[in-house]
């Protein structure tokens, strides 16, 4: 009697004389690029060092894209930004000890917004693992021990045969519902010795599916069917999943008013007559959610900004759909239902019934008539001319990155990115430097399209360096510099707080001239002339800087009214 866990695939005749002669000169760099090609890989980002350099060694004879940034954390964002455009693990090539660590802050943002990266670091020789204190250089006592608590998954490699193993497990990892970042760890010797082990072959490592439990699907269609009020959150979960269309039909048939986070931009129409926008910083929109007698809370965790600084308190029955277990009813009680969110929303789809409500547009209306009341008695004319200026110069289909910044923090609640997937900020880490190396990073995943990198001169400083890439690898990137003297947004925090502020103001460099010393192209634009100065920056091929000297003040919050 044969069972099906008997049966072993047998290898061809060409498989077995490629494993009995493997060609000479490999080592045990040539096991992970030969493993990341196995798993899919094409592109992948880093900085060589001197323990790691038998990955990039193995490059040389690999058909891997390597994109090489100037520093370790740009070359986490540039990952990042792949990983969310491609959907992707995407993989990141460090060094030991300081090359390593200098990594941690773009790991963070990759996995409080679910970017698969894949981030394969060198480690000192396996002789010294273990804490020994032997004194290696680049030496930590227990390097893991760094990103256990900021990546998904970690995997300590000690001999050659483990490599492919462990890439594998690390890339379903990353891939897995909720996507984010993984930590692979290869010591010196083991890349660094020759292997007489077969070339390693395409691998299967895909992710489980985090389905639903149908029971909860079932009671939340029933749920929502027969609500009166139902409205619906949209986080970045719905945009991972590649679940905005599902989520406009569940909207549709529901007639229920939809908000997107900024995490969730994109995850639905800005147009649309059910749509919120994304102005979750006014209490006009909480009002509305915490009136909704049943709300719908789809691929978020209603952190922080997504709650209006935690203002927000729901009075109905709030339904959740998260891949991230630990989310599940973090801050609100819910009927939580652990799943993907592109899996649940097919699910709800196939039994949810039809709910006609011809006052749910005009609830919609009403809504964002008060917050542009609201807004517009704020005189901020000049802050609303710029966004619209950079949104009429973006082609549609282009993406957009965007550092922390007063424009971004604009453009969180009031652009339209008018396709999924396209705009994209470090709100979930909330670190500066983001917008310029992911922008890069979205370039070389799609070189078919011109890439917006929008910062502030505080923030362009951080990542200003990879004007030499940009330059190097002809990224078609426009990176928009907004100057106004200084770390903006902690300018007006600190005013209101203390009446001055402190350590806010900047010393900078004439940002046109340096990316000219770059041979990048450089304009001084004024608020007049933005559209067009960026229009044709986005329609040159390559790499360009914009800077536009503005003082941009931002709109006055909600949550500290009363």
């Amino acid at each position: 009697m044969t069972h099906d866990h008997d049966l072993v695939l047998r290898p061809s005749a060409a498989q077995t004389e490629a494993a009995l002669n493997p060609p000479p000169g490999r080592n045990g760099g040539d096991l992970v690029v030969e493993t990341l090609s196995g798993l899919g890989a094409t592109t992948v980002f880093g900085l060589p060092g001197q323990h790691a350099l038998g990955m990039f060694d193995a490059l040389r004879r690999s058909s891997l894209q390597y994109v090489g940034l100037r520093v370790e954390n740009n070359a986490g964002f540039a990952a990042d930004a792949y990983g969310r455009i491609t959907g992707e693990a995407a993989p990141l090539l460090l060094s030991t000890g300081p090359g390593a660590l200098t990594s941690l802050a773009a790991l963070q943002e990759a996995a409080a917004a679910s970017a698969p990266v894949l981030a394969i670091s060198s480690q000192i020789p396996t002789a010294g693992l273990g804490g020994g204190r032997h004194g290696y250089l680049h030496e930590l006592p227990d390097q893991q021990a760094s990103f256990r608590g900021v990546v998904k998954s970690v995997h300590t490699v000690r001999t050659q045969s483990q490599i492919p193993s462990a890439l594998a497990a690390a890339w379903e990892s990353a891939l897995t519902a909720p996507h984010g970042p993984v930590w692979v760890e290869i010591p010196q010797d083991v890349l660094l010795a020759e292997t007489s082990l077969p070339m390693v072959t395409p691998m299967d490592a895909t992710p489980e599916d985090v389905v639903p439990r149908p029971e909860l699907t079932a009671l939340a269609a029933h749920l929502l069917s027969s609500a009166a009020r139902p409205a619906i959150i949209a986080g970045g979960g719905v945009v991972r999943a590649d679940a905005s269309g599902k989520l406009r039909r569940l909207a549709e048939r529901l007639n229920a008013p939809v908000v997107t986070t900024f995490g969730g931009k994109g995850a639905f129409p800005w147009n649309h007559p059910l749509s919120l926008q994304s102005w979750l910083e006014d209490r006009h929109t909480t009002d509305l959610l915490e009136d909704a007698d049943v709300l719908l809370v789809v691929g978020s965790g209603l952190g922080e900004l997504s709650s209006n600084y935690h203002t927000f308190k729901p009075r109905g029955r709030v339904i959740q759909i998260e891949a991230d277990l630990g989310k599940l009813e973090s801050n609100h009680p819910a009927l939580g239902i652990h799943a993907d969110a592109r899996l649940a929303l097919a699910a709800l789809l196939e039994t949810v019934d039809e709910r006609p409500d011809p006052t749910a547009p005009e609830r919609v209306r009403t809504l964002l008539a008060q917050v542009g009341e609201r807004i517009a008695a704020q005189e901020l004319t000049l802050e609303q001319d710029v966004l619209a200026s950079v949104r009429r110069a973006l082609p549609d289909g282009s993406p957009s990155f965007w550092d922390m910044t007063i424009l971004a923090y604009w453009a969180w609640s009031a652009f339209d990115p008018r396709r999924p997937n396209t705009m994209h900020s470090a709100q979930g880490a909330g670190g500066l430097g983001y917008g310029f190396p992911a922008a890069l990073g979205a370039a070389a995943a799609d070189p078919t399209r011109p890439v917006l990198a929008v910062s502030g001169d505080g923030g362009a400083l951080y990542s200003i360096a990879e004007l030499a890439t940009a330059k190097q690898y002809g990224l078609d990137v426009t990176w928009l510099i907004v100057d106004d003297g200084g770390y903006g947004i902690l300018r007006e925090y600190m005013t209101d707080a203390f009446g001055q502020a402190t350590a806010t103001e900047l010393a900078r460099p004439d940002y046109v001239a340096l990316a000219e010393s770059f041979g990048v192209p450089g304009i001084r634009t004024t608020p007049g002339t933005l559209e067009a100065d960026l229009s044709k920056a986005l329609a040159t091929p390559g790499p360009t800087v914009v800077l536009l000297p503005a003082v941009l003040r931002m709109f006055a919050p909600t949550h500290l009214d009363g």
